[in-house]
C-alpha cells in the first residue's frame, strides 16, 4: 500500500510563517510523525511539496498507477484551482484534504474549497494532528476498497 502526501504553496515555511495560525511545528516534523505510522502499519510514504499549481497538477497525475491514496493540503490553492481539482477527480484516487488551520473560521475567501469537492473527505482545524487523522482515514478506506474488490471477485 502506498500513500502519496502532496503539499501547497508556503507549506514549506511552516514553523517560521504565522506560528499563531499555523503552529510552530515545521514541515520535516509532520511529515517524520506521519513516516513513523506509515512504518508501524506497513505503508510506503512519499513526501512532495510545491509552491507551483503546475508543479502539484503533474505530481497527482504520476499517482495514477502508482499510489493506492492521496493525503494533499493544497494550501491557498484550495480555494483558486480548478485545475487541481480537476487533477483530482481525473485520477480516481480516494484523496483526503488536510488544512492546519480552520479554514471555515477565517478570511470568507478562505471558507470554500474547490478541491474539497472531489476529496473523500476533509480535515481540518486540527494542526498537524490533521495529518494524523487522514492517515487513520486513508487505511481505512484503502482497506474498504480492497475487501470490496475482493468481494466482487469471489462473486464472479
Amino acid at each position: 500500500m502506498k500513500i502519496v502526501v502532496i503539499q501547497g504553496p508556503n507549506l514549506n515555511m511552516l514553523g517560521v510563517r504565522e506560528q499563531h495560525i499555523y503552529g510552530p511545528m515545521k514541515l520535516e516534523d509532520i511529515h517524520e510523525q506521519m513516516k513513523h505510522f506509515a512504518e508501524q502499519n506497513s505503508v510506503e510514504i512519499e513526501f512532495f511539496q510545491s509552491n507551483l499549481e503546475g508543479e502539484i497538477v503533474d505530481r497527482i497525475q504520476e499517482c495514477l498507477g502508482d499510489a493506492d491514496g492521496i493525503i494533499i493540503n493544497p494550501a491557498a490553492y484550495s480555494h483558486t484551482s480548478i485545475a487541481i481539482r480537476d487533477a483530482i477527480a481525473a485520477v480516481e484516487l480516494p484523496t483526503i484534504e488536510v488544512h492546519l488551520s480552520n479554514i471555515h473560521a477565517r478570511e470568507e475567501f478562505r471558507k470554500h474549497s474547490l478541491t474539497a469537492e472531489v476529496c473523500a473527505g476533509v480535515i481540518a482545524g486540527v494542526g498537524p494532528f490533521g495529518y494524523h487523522l487522514a492517515m487513520i482515514g486513508m487505511l481505512q478506506i484503502i482497506n474498504e476498497i480492497k475487501a470490496m474488490q475482493e468481494a466482487q471477485s469471489q462473486d464472479s
